[in-house]
């Protein structure tokens, strides 16, 4: 491999580690990072830390000031070419006269992809796109599905023993996996725009879905970071059985009832702090989950955390709306009378959901393993 081409892939790497650092707190913008380079050194560096604010291009040219002329651009996302909450950043690239710019990935957004990299060619800006595309893909899987789709990365978290059992016959569940797995857990919710419940698992475990920043295991900025932006609560209840007073309902944090048609004491979530949204299905039996995402996705909701018990963790699978299993598997036995850790149905071998596991890996005591779903050929 060329030098240059080394060089280039050692500075997205870069760029891809700053880009990390806006994890929990860019929804429901993607996570951008952007190094500048002169003479092989690094003069300028930033990144996407929330909504509303700088992007990584122009906090980089900020760092980098008159440095910038004449600089390689290293960008994770195709700079953007529209005005949003802030101007164009292939204009900011344009204006501080940089040579070269290398993209991760084009914008995945079918309506604005490629118009970004048109401004810099025009500008006489060389441009190559492409160069750590796939970990830069990873970095933000909600961000382009919802882009290309309409619809957000529905992530599924799940808590088992090593014989697949959630809970004692009794319900109990607390505590399967132990405090590493937990804090976890949390970190997939602050990186998440809405985490999704039901009723039952509500009721059972009185959650109340929010991200605790001590629980977090991260360092002290960050935490507090990724707790400033909590992610929307969504409670699928679709007879409206969780009382007003159970926890869920105590938080200063926004939330979403979802119900499949409304009943006597709609007036009380005013009161309570949570929205209400009617989603019946076509048979008006339970909550329409395919509509719910569609309506997370319109509020911008990249990821969604769905963080529930058996029944509705295995509609959604069941619906094919889940993209990714995150199963916590815990060094113990529940024995064959506690509960099974899906309502799934299925009779026949041809109806199994087909997983590929991307990744396992020890979480304290505990074990991790993610799986993608596999669409049916």
């Amino acid at each position: 491999m060329p030098d240059q081409a080394i060089f280039d892939r050692q500075m997205m790497a870069r760029a891809l580690q700053l880009a990390q650092r806006g994890l929990y707190s860019t929804e429901p913008n993607p996570r951008v990072g952007c190094v500048l380079t002169r003479a092989d050194h690094i003069v300028g560096e930033g990144w996407h830390v929330r909504a509303g604010e700088g992007h990584a291009e122009v906090n980089a040219l900020a760092m980098a000031g008159e440095q910038a002329r004449g600089a390689t651009a290293y960008v994770t996302l195709e700079p953007c070419s529209h005005t949003g909450r802030t101007p164009p950043c292939a204009d900011a690239l344009v204006k501080a006269g940089v040579s070269r710019v290398v993209v991760a990935m084009q914008d995945p957004n079918t309506q604005v992809s490629g118009q970004g990299l048109a401004r810099l060619h025009a500008a006489g800006i060389a441009v190559e796109v492409g160069v750590l595309e796939s970990e830069a893909r990873a970095l933000n899987p909600g961000f382009i599905k919802r882009m290309q789709s309409g619809m957000p990365f529905v992530r599924v978290k799940l808590a088992m023993s090593l014989d697949g059992r959630t809970a004692m016959a009794s319900g109990e569940s607390q505590w399967i996996t132990g405090p590493d797995a937990r804090a976890d857990v949390q970190r997939l919710r602050a990186r998440s725009g809405a985490v999704i419940s039901g009723a039952d698992a509500v009721l059972q475990d009185n959650s109340a879905l929010t991200v605790r920043a001590d629980e977090l295991g991260l360092p002290a900025e960050e935490a507090a970071a990724a707790a400033l932006r909590q992610p929307l609560r969504v409670l699928v209840d679709g007879r409206l059985r969780v009382p007003l007073e159970n926890r869920f309902f105590q938080q200063n944090w926004p939330a979403l009832v979802v119900c499949k048609q409304l009943r006597g004491r709609v007036q009380d979530y005013g009161f309570a702090g949570a929205d209400l949204l009617t989603l019946p299905n076509a048979d008006q039996t339970q909550v329409d989950l395919a509509a719910l995402l569609r309506e997370l996705a319109e509020r911008g909701c990249n990821e969604v955390l769905v963080e529930s018990g058996a029944g509705l963790a295995g509609a959604f699978i069941q619906a094919g709306l889940v993209d990714e299993l995150v199963v916590y598997m815990a060094p113990k036995l529940l024995g064959s009378s506690a509960r099974a850790l899906l309502d799934l149905p299925l009779e026949l071998m041809a109806e199994a959901v087909q997983l590929e596991i991307m990744d396992m890996r020890a979480i304290g005591a505990d074990w991790r393993l993610t799986a993608r779903t596999i669409s049916p050929s």
